[in-house]
C-alpha cells in the first residue's frame, strides 16, 4: 500500500498498517528529537510519546504532509520532555556542522583546510564547543526553528507547519537565532571565518 492507503487503514485500526509508518518514519522522527535533546534516551522517549500521540489523534489527521504533521507530534513531545526535565535542549555538534546555512558552511571550510591533522582536530573541538555553549543559551522556540532549517534543512513553509506558526514567525525566530548566536560565538572570534568577526564586519 502507498503512505495514503497505509494512514487510512491505520485510521481503521489496522495497528500492521500504523506499524508500517513508524517504520517508514522512525529514523526520521528519532534524529529530529535527538538533534533537539542531545541526549539518545531522551529522544527515545521523546520519539515513543510521539508515536503513541500519533495514533491516537490518527482519526484528527485531516490530509497534507503527513510528515509536517508527525514532526509536530515529534516537536511537541520534546517540549513536554524538556519541560520534565527542566533543561535546555542541545543540538548534536556532529550534526551541527552539516547545516546548509553559509555561517556553518564557512566555518567548517576555516577548520577544515590549511592544517595539520593535530591542529585541525583541536580547532574543530574548540570551535564545537564554543557552539555548543552558544546554542544552550537559545530559548526553545529560537532553537527548534534552528534546527528545523538549518540542520535538518526543511524549508520555512514545511517548518511552519511543524511548530504551527506563520511563515513570518518562523523567520524572525531564525534570524534571531542565527543572530545571537554569532554574538555569542565572537567571545571565541579567533576560531570564526573572518568575515564573520566584528572587527571585520560581520554579516547579518
Amino acid at each position: 500500500m502507498d503512505e495514503a492507503a497505509l494512514i487510512q487503514a491505520a485510521r481503521g485500526g489496522d495497528l500492521d498498517a500504523f506499524n508500517r509508518l513508524v517504520i517508514e518514519y522512525q529514523s526520521l522522527a528519532f534524529n529530529l528529537a535527538y538533534r533537539i535533546m542531545a541526549d539518545p534516551a531522551a529522544a527515545e522517549d521523546a520519539t515513543q510519546e510521539a508515536f503513541i500521540s500519533a495514533y491516537r489523534a490518527l482519526r484528527r489527521f485531516r490530509g497534507g504532509s503527513f510528515r509536517s504533521w508527525l514532526m509536530r507530534i515529534v516537536t511537541n513531545a520534546c517540549y513536554d520532555e524538556l519541560r520534565r526535565r527542566k533543561r535546555k535542549p542541545s543540538t548534536s555538534l556532529d550534526q551541527l556542522t552539516e547545516t546548509r546555512d553559509d555561517f556553518f558552511e564557512d566555518a567548517e571550510s576555516t577548520i577544515s583546510t590549511g592544517a595539520e591533522k593535530p591542529e585541525q582536530e583541536a580547532v574543530r573541538s574548540e570551535l564545537r564547543l564554543a557552539i555548543e555553549r552558544c546554542l544552550e543559551g537559545l530559548p526553545n522556540d529560537f532553537r527548534v526553528v534552528a534546527v528545523l532549517v538549518d540542520i535538518q534543512g526543511y524549508d520555512y513553509q514545511e517548518a511552519a507547519r511543524v511548530v504551527a506558526k506563520p511563515i513570518g514567525t518562523v523567520k524572525s525566530r531564525l534570524a534571531r537565532a542565527r543572530a545571537q548566536l554569532r554574538d555569542c560565538l565572537q567571545l571565541t572570534a579567533e576560531l570564526l571565518p573572518t568575515r564573520y568577526r566584528l572587527e571585520g564586519g560581520m554579516k547579518n
